[in-house]
């Protein structure tokens, strides 16, 4: 007679295996769900940045154009700053220009026409400020200072941001 050798036939997992292989799951799980969130955090974060720093250098542009641009500075005086700036422009229709702030908006008023606002509910501008640098006998030069900060209802890290620009512009020769 022939006898077969009985063999543990059974498969599967013991309960050790099973508890190791959940373990390493959970930490891979884990580390890259850290890895999203970080990543996504960082995203925000450099939305919130670009839409500052853009918003920034648009309105300063704006000004600095219309400074070159305009025949003299009314408001401030020589050698004096003022919270707003008003110039004395080419376009009759557009005399004068003003930029000023109200309510955390940077505006322009042109002339008889309506205020327009130049950055949007996203940010919050504060701190404008012009100084008069000009001299006699000279075309008129200006400086310009102001802040843009991100709005951030909820109070989140990654929504906090930011930046004082500066920048002048000295009128052309009439």
């Amino acid at each position: 007679m022939y006898l077969i050798p009985i063999q543990n036939s059974r498969k599967g997992f013991t309960l050790i295996e099973l508890l190791l292989y959940v373990a390493v799951a959970s930490v891979l799980l884990s580390a890259i769900s850290t890895f999203f969130f970080i990543l996504l955090e960082s995203r925000v974060k450099n939305q919130t940045i670009a839409e500052v720093e853009q918003q920034g250098m648009r309105v300063m542009q704006m000004i600095t154009r219309a400074s070159r641009n305009a025949e003299a500075i009314t408001s401030p005086s020589q050698g004096a700053s003022a919270a707003s700036l008003i110039l004395d422009v080419i376009t009759v229709a557009d005399d004068p220009t003003v930029f000023d702030l109200s309510g955390g908006v940077l505006r322009i008023k042109e002339g008889s026409g309506s205020v327009i606002p130049l950055t949007n509910s996203r940010v919050t501008a504060s701190s404008l400020s012009f100084f008069n640098l000009s001299r006699a006998s000279t075309p008129g030069a200006i400086s310009i200072q102001f802040t843009l900060t991100h709005a951030n209802p909820a109070g989140r890290n990654e929504y906090n941001f930011s930046e004082t620009f500066y920048g002048s512009a000295s009128l052309r020769q009439p």
